[in-house]
């Protein structure tokens, strides 16, 4: 184990999103030999810490406590204690508390050290299917519904892939919202209980898995990623630039540039951005 000359390291350690074997020789090692270990939950991770005859010290760090917690193991580290932080499943500060610490270690020149594992979006990302070139992690989204609408929206002309987490209860309302604001055709998959007995990897349109998930109650359990495709760009761009510049040039004579915006989206079936789309009109306008 590395070691600072005067100070203990950080270690960031991921631990399995369900199949307990999916953890590295590191992480075990690194697991058995920290002076304390800072878990969302001591009493979750016991069962990950006892399968493999791990006796080290615990201590909780959650979303209730990080602040004053962070500064404690802060003071630890200071006086050269090894400390490995670990969440409930997967790894750390993914949706899951520990920035505060890592942050204020990193400004008190502690060692932070990642010890890279499972982390529920990536594998789902792997093996869904959708285009891992470019990707946004959103998180979780707003429990209440117009909140949620609101960010939907603004990630309603995104090109990249979508990863959202869900919590099992709110899974067929964010569905739904989703297909409200993407649409029914719109890519999704939907991956629940990853490494798990009832592991579901199901990809299809946002209106069958609404549906799929609806009328499936057991869908509605565990732990779940939803990813969405981005807004699909036609392999022949130069024919939409030239359509829509000739759509706009035809509007601009009668209408504003918002409006003539808003009109051609729908007369190009929105295959380009909206933002996009009133650039090319206030150039058009200023040059005709």
């Amino acid at each position: 184990m590395q070691k600072s000359q005067n100070t203990g390291n950080l270690y960031i350690v991921a631990t399995p999103i369900g199949n307990l074997k999916d953890i590295t020789l590191r992480a075990l090692e690194i697991l058995k030999t920290v002076d304390l270990i800072a878990a969302e939950d001591t009493r979750q991770s016991k069962k990950l810490l006892d399968h493999y005859g791990i006796e080290t010290k615990t201590i909780s760090l959650h979303n209730y406590n990080e602040n004053e917690q962070s500064e404690i193991l802060l003071e630890k580290l200071k006086t050269g204690k090894n400390i490995a932080l670990i969440s409930d499943a997967g790894t750390p500060l993914i949706s899951d508390p520990g920035y505060r610490l890592v942050e204020i270690s990193q400004n008190a020149n502690i060692k932070v050290i990642p010890i890279p594992g499972a982390c529920a979006f990536v594998s789902a990302l792997s093996a869904g299917g959708l285009p891992t070139d470019s990707f946004i992690f959103v998180g979780f989204l707003p429990a209440k519904s117009k909140q949620r609408e609101l960010k939907l929206k603004e990630l309603s002309e995104e090109t990249r892939t979508m990863i959202f987490y869900e919590s099992p209860h709110r899974a067929l309302d964010s569905l739904e919202s989703m297909l409200k604001i993407f649409g029914e055709e719109r890519e999704v998959v939907y991956a629940r209980e990853l490494t798990k007995i009832f592991e579901t990897i199901k990809k299809t349109t946002l209106k069958e898995l609404s549906e799929f998930v609806k009328n499936d109650p057991n869908q509605q359990k565990g732990e779940i990623v939803i990813l969405v495709s981005g807004i699909k760009k036609s392999t022949d761009q130069d024919f939409i630039d030239n359509e829509a510049k000739r759509v706009l040039e035809i509007l601009l004579q009668e209408l504003s540039a918002s409006k003539a915006v808003e009109l051609g989206g729908i007369i190009l079936k929105n295959t380009i951005p909206k933002k996009e789309l009133y650039q090319l009109a206030l150039s058009l306008k200023n040059h005709p």
